[in-house]
């Protein structure tokens, strides 16, 4: 029970986003992503030269703009950077142009699928930032508690005799399930 309680906000989070996921055409006007609007255009000067890497230059104009954080950077072939900022609640997209020395800074307006689909999509450990990290050692924890609770309720259904029949029914009828699944997915 108190492992139940303890991991009953992730289960909710999960549940809700991937019905979110699977379901867009339930929670949306329209099947597509909510378009970037212009948030701020700034003059921007790269310190560093020409052909650095984009995500150092990406991680300069984040802290330029006080906006570090998560994010993914590519460079185009006109030199132009572009910056996804991953935040969760106000994801952003920050594109350099060289050319006039210029960050035009968009942001996605808030919508609740995409909250939950970013809550979803989620990656910490990778990132190099604390709160991203610690949000991927508590998914740990839920995964880890999640076989905890499974291996208990085969442990227990093990255990009591009378329900040996029905359980290994339910279990053969789960396994076929994922293998078909698996097997035509």
């Amino acid at each position: 029970m108190y492992a139940a309680l303890v991991l009953a906000p992730w289960v909710l989070m999960y549940a809700l986003s991937t019905l979110a996921m699977n379901h867009r055409t339930w929670f949306t006007v329209s099947g597509t992503a909510p378009a970037f609007s212009e948030e701020r255009r700034v003059a921007y000067e790269s310190a560093l030269p020409a052909d650095a890497p984009a995500d150092a230059v990406a991680r300069q104009m984040l802290t330029f703009l006080r906006l570090d954080g998560a994010h993914a950077a590519s460079r185009r072939a006109d030199g132009t950077i572009v910056v996804t900022r991953t935040d969760l609640l106000t994801p952003r997209r920050i594109t350099y142009h060289p050319v006039d020395s210029t960050l035009l800074v968009e942001r996605q307006p808030p919508r609740v699928t995409s909250l939950l689909e970013r809550f979803h999509r989620r990656r910490g450990y990778a990132t190099g930032y604390r709160l991203d990290t610690a949000w991927a050692v508590t998914v740990d924890l839920f995964i880890a508690g999640l076989l905890l609770w499974a291996c208990s309720g085969l442990w227990m259904w093990w255990e009591m005799k009378v329900t040996r029949v029905a359980g290994a029914v339910a279990l053969a009828a789960g396994l076929a399930l994922f293998v078909a699944f698996l097997a035509t997915i």
